[in-house]
C-alpha cells in the first residue's frame, strides 16, 4: 500500500463507515443545534478536530507515544458524552465547546485508530505522504457529514419547524443512549 490515493480512500472509509459509529457521534455531538449558516463554525470544529487526531495519530504512528489503547478506548465515549453535554451545561450552542477542547477531544480519537494505521504503514519507507493522504481523507469525509447534517439541521428547523431546543434535546439523548453503554462496555 503506498499510493496516496489508496490512503486518501483510508481516510474516507474510517469516517463513512456503520463501524466508525464513536467518530460519527461524536462529530454530531458538536454539531447538534447549528444551521446552515453557522457551517464556518462547523468547518472550524472539524478542522480542530481533525488537526488534533492528526497530531496524535502522527506522533503514535511515528512510535512517539504509547498510551494504552483500552484506556483510549473508554476515553473516546466519554469525550461524546462530554462534547454532548457542553453545550447544555453552558446554556446554549454559542458558548459552548471551544476550538481548543475539540481538538484536545480529537487528540484522544486519533489515539484509538493508530494501531491500526501504525499496521498499515509498517511497510512504507516513509510515512509523511500517506499519513497526509489518510488525513486528507478524514477531513473531506467529515466535511461531507457534516455538509449532511447541517441540510438535515435547516430541512428540519426551518422547513419542518421543529423546536430548536426539542431537537437539540431529541439529538443529545439519542447521542447519550449509544454512548453511554460504550462507557460501560469499555471500562478497563
Amino acid at each position: 500500500m503506498n499510493s496516496f490515493s489508496t490512503y486518501l480512500q483510508l481516510g474516507l472509509g474510517h469516517i463513512l463507515n456503520i463501524a466508525a459509529i464513536d467518530h460519527l457521534l461524536f462529530i454530531l455531538s458538536f454539531i447538534v443545534g447549528l444551521q446552515f449558516q453557522d457551517y464556518k463554525k462547523a468547518i472550524s470544529y472539524v478542522t480542530a478536530f481533525t488537526l488534533g487526531h492528526s497530531i496524535t495519530l502522527a506522533l503514535a504512528t511515528l512510535h512517539l507515544i504509547d498510551i494504552n489503547v483500552a484506556w483510549i478506548e473508554f476515553l473516546i465515549p466519554i469525550t461524546i458524552v462530554l462534547s454532548t453535554s457542553g453545550h447544555w451545561l453552558k446554556g446554549n450552542h454559542n458558548s459552548r465547546l471551544t476550538f481548543g477542547t475539540i481538538a484536545l477531544f480529537g487528540l484522544i480519537h486519533g489515539l484509538g485508530f493508530s494501531n491500526y494505521l501504525q499496521s498499515l504503514l509498517g511497510q512504507e519507507q516513509s510515512i509523511i505522504l500517506p499519513l497526509l493522504a489518510f488525513n486528507v481523507g478524514v477531513e473531506l469525509a467529515q466535511l461531507i457529514v457534516v455538509g449532511f447534517l447541517l441540510l438535515l439541521m435547516e430541512i428540519l428547523l426551518n422547513y419542518l419547524r421543529v423546536n430548536r431546543n426539542y431537537l437539540m434535546i431529541g439529538i443529545s439523548l439519542l447521542i447519550l443512549a449509544f454512548t453511554l453503554p460504550m462507557i460501560f462496555e469499555r471500562i478497563p
